[in-house]
């Protein structure tokens, strides 16, 4: 027999969103009722075997009513669907569907966003756009504003896909201001939080992305022991510090995910994790720890795509890094994937001297952020684009693509994308000749790097200036760092005092450094001696 007293308990808990306690308190549920809230609980607290059993037996105990026991199918395959289990998923679905027949009922609602979502979660977009589109007209037909939200969004997901971003978008957010009715299971609107996210990242729409962040950690703070939103919420802040420059917190984000929620975080949540974390180290410069991420990511279904390919790229590997983003590349369909990889490929392909395959990935680029219209994506193909007319030797070309670009970048908060832009900026700035505004640029550019303990950038930047010095600048140069003063070095280079004087104000202005004292540690640091 069930002890009332525990139930009692468990009801309450779940009434008030204390899921370890209702989970733990309905354990011993017998009724379909208590069972529902047992599953529910066991879901939103990480538990998911224990909520797929939970499920099941509230549906056997309510098959004699079959829309009822509809709701319990619909919700233990939805679970098993988002895992990736489509079988299974598919399997509770159909049996759901044997159910109610031909009968005219929310329900089949329900039904058609099972559809919909194994189609799109399976790539194919236009049959899971159709089966949301019925959902959402039958949710509407019968009043359920939960049916009509969840599949509302899910249509939203696959107009994007489709290249109407505006509607999808509208849709998304339409979606989510359904939450604040509270008309919505916590099932659904964890979801809905996590399918808009993921919406507005694959946009590289950043301020929606951050808005709606914020919106599914507050939720999420509101509940006691909820582990199933809590892990992808951390990731997604994580993404969101990384962009901005805040590293260390956002490493702090990813080290709660592995503490917390690694023994109960989904695939995706892991492999999300385990990619922001390498993207990390790599940005750092601690490619052994980076390596070791990227195959973590890839463990839990993850293509390590383009960050691995970066990797390689700042190792010297230019052959392995232009090998593994194409292959990516020509494995990505649809644009939102292309989006995400042709930065990279641009990169790459231009350290592989590749000016022409680089012009046509940022014609590309250009293309599609001016069909999306995000302020993030535009921004970084006006910086592919300044690169490559810089490559091609049209300097004042690439100025009028970078300036615009590294300006949005800076009002986005995406300090380290600025200051990659900055660097490109200054290169441009010194073939015209202006050594001056290369030199601003570059220090600003250190100062970031420095700041954020971008040691590959730094790396980069300094190799890049010290390429732009003349060969007499770099006998000057050592000669400043053997601690020569300029008369001096005028008499061993038999030429006057003030071209010394010359030589060393270009120096400093070239390397963006402050000092004597400054050029002479730089040529130690940078072995030119």
């Amino acid at each position: 027999m069930a002890d009332e007293a525990a139930l009692a308990r468990g009801r309450a808990a779940h009434a008030r969103r204390d899921w370890p306690v209702a989970h733990r308190s309905l354990a011993g549920a017998d009724s379909a009722d208590d069972l529902v809230l047992l599953a529910e609980a066991a879901f939103l607290a990480g538990e998911d075997t224990e909520s797929a059993g939970a499920w099941a037996r509230a549906f056997q105990l309510t098959s004699g009513d079959a829309p009822r026991a509809v709701r319990c199918a619909f919700w233990l395959a939805f679970g098993l669907i988002n895992k990736g289990d489509f079988a299974r998923g598919g399997g509770w679905a159909d049996r759901a569907r044997r159910l109610l027949h031909e009968r005219e009922c929310v329900e089949q609602g329900y039904l058609r966003y099972l559809t919909g979502l194994r189609s799109v979660l399976q790539g194919e977009v236009v049959p899971a756009h159709a089966a949301f589109t019925q959902a959402v007209k039958i949710g509407e037909r019968f009043g359920s504003a939960e049916l009509t939200t969840l599949a509302r969004a899910g249509e939203g997901r696959c107009l994007i896909y489709l290249g109407d971003v505006a509607e999808g978008l509208a849709l998304l957010d339409e979606a989510i201001a359904a939450v604040a009715l509270h008309e919505i299971s916590p099932l659904a609107v964890g979801d809905l939080y996590c399918t808009v996210i993921e919406g507005c990242g694959e946009l590289f729409d950043v301020r929606r992305a951050r808005e709606w962040t914020e919106e599914l950690s507050r939720w999420c703070e509101g509940q006691r022991g909820l582990v199933l939103y809590r892990g992808q919420c951390l990731v997604h802040r994580a993404e969101l510090m990384r962009l901005h420059g805040d590293w260390t917190a956002a490493a702090g984000e990813l080290d709660r995910v592995q503490e917390l929620f690694a023994p109960t975080a989904g695939p995706a949540t892991l492999a999300s994790a385990g990619y922001e974390r390498a993207e990390l180290h790599r940005s750092a410069g601690r490619f052994a720890d980076a390596e070791e991420a990227y195959q973590e990511a890839a463990l839990w279904g993850r293509d390590p795509q383009p960050g691995l390919a970066l990797l390689r790229l700042a190792q010297g590997r230019t052959d392995a890094a232009h090998r593994g983003v194409r292959r990516a590349l020509d494995e990505a369909g649809e644009p939102l994937r292309r989006c995400a990889l042709l930065p990279a490929f641009i990169e790459i392909s231009l350290a592989c001297h590749d000016i022409t395959t680089a012009r046509a990935a940022a014609d590309e680029l250009a293309g599609h952020a001016a069909r999306l219209g995000t302020p993030l994506l535009k921004a970084r193909a006006g910086t592919a684009t300044g690169a490559v007319l810089l490559a091609a030797n049209d300097p004042a070309a690439a100025l009028a693509a970078l300036r615009p670009a590294a300006s949005v970048l800076l009002s986005l908060g995406a300090v380290h994308e600025n200051a990659r832009a900055r660097v490109h900026i200054g290169l441009a700035c010194e073939a015209l000749g202006d050594r001056d505004g290369a030199a601003a640029e570059w220090d600003v550019a250190r100062s970031v790097f420095r700041a954020l303990g971008a040691a590959p950038d730094l790396g980069r930047l300094d190799s890049a200036n010290t390429g732009l010095l003349t060969s007499r600048e770099r006998e000057v140069l050592a000669l400043v760092a053997a601690g020569r003063t300029n008369r001096a070095i005028a008499a061993h280079l038999v030429i006057s005092e003030k071209t010394v004087a010359s030589h060393v104000s270009h120096i400093l202005a070239k390397l963006g450094l402050p000092s004597r004292a400054a050029a002479t540690a730089y040529a130690y640091e940078q072995g030119l001696l």
